[in-house]
């Protein structure tokens, strides 16, 4: 079994900062990829960040100069810092591992229950 703790997120005023948290617990052999995704009402699942294996950041082009994205491997955490944040920000945030529980096991994926960013005056 896989568990994935959230944390973070809330109502912020445009131009504001946010950060998430997402913590990953359970039969865990390796993590490939950890990150967010983002689904605002009405529109499709889109992925935020993320970092692969050796932790390098992934952005999409309308997070990148605003968003970091880091992992602490010893924690199986990864952390999400939201700056200038903007109202087409807000949407359910989703964090997602892919990861394998053993050495032999393929690599599966497994998703948080979601935090709720809004953006708003």
């Amino acid at each position: 079994q896989v568990q994935l703790v959230e944390s973070g997120g809330g109502l912020v005023q445009p131009g504001g900062s946010l950060s998430l948290s997402c913590t990953a617990s359970g039969s865990i052999f390796s993590i490939e990829t950890m990150g967010w995704y983002r689904q605002a009402p009405g529109k499709k699942r889109e992925l935020v960040a993320y970092t692969v294996s050796d932790n390098t950041p992934i952005y999409i082009d309308s997070v990148k100069g605003r968003f970091a994205v880091s992992r602490d491997n010893a924690k199986n955490t990864v952390y999400l810092q939201m700056n200038s944040l903007k109202p087409e920000d807000t949407a359910v945030y989703y964090c997602h591992l892919f990861y394998s529980s053993s050495a032999a096991s393929p690599l599966r994926d497994f998703w948080g229950q979601g935090t709720q960013v809004t953006v708003s005056s």
